[in-house]
């Protein structure tokens, strides 16, 4: 009868166990398929906005003797703005230059950069998302204050950034 009880103990354990770390187990799948995943291609992505009309911004200069790293997409204040792909959201907060930003782990291991955001949607990180899930609202925050507000939007992989405007799809 010992053995028996000892026995339902360890499986109720195992079960409970189970149950705490499948959240945990099922972002550790998602985060290696997409590891695995290939990178997007030219013209691949979806325009994170509901516009087409923006131009090529890479490489351009700013502050403090940096180049622009991603491409900037003007829409009005509030406007959603849309993943561009699956991923695992990485960061959703402040920093100095992109002021309120989501950064999405996409395929690849490439990362997604939202910056100049007037607010957030309820996104935490650790959250799965899907391509065309809200992950944030168009503004001016960081060191775009007082500009017209817009999108940067940014795609970092192993070797540095990569230029965005490519892989946007256009009309």
């Amino acid at each position: 009868m010992k053995r028996v009880l000892g026995l339902l103990f360890v499986l109720a354990l195992l079960a409970g166990g189970t149950v705490l770390l499948w959240p945990m187990l099922k972002n550790a799948q998602r985060y290696a398929g997409l590891l695995s995943a290939p990178t997007p291609t030219a013209r691949s992505l979806p325009n994170p906005l509901p516009t087409t009309r923006f131009v090529d911004t890479w490489g351009g200069a700013r502050s403090e003797g940096r180049t622009h790293e991603g491409v900037d997409i003007f829409a009005p204040r509030d406007t959603p703005i849309h993943a561009t792909t699956r991923g695992i959201v990485v960061n959703v907060g402040p920093d100095r230059l992109g002021g309120r930003t989501v950064m999405i782990l996409g395929p690849g291991g490439q990362r997604h950069y939202y910056a100049h955001l007037n607010r957030y949607p309820d996104l935490s990180r650790g959250d799965w998302v899907e391509a065309g899930d809200v992950v944030g609202y168009v503004g001016d925050s960081g060191n775009a204050k007082g500009t017209p507000t817009h999108l940067h939007y940014g795609i970092y992989a192993t070797g540095g950034a990569l230029n965005p405007y490519p892989l946007l799809k256009r009309n």
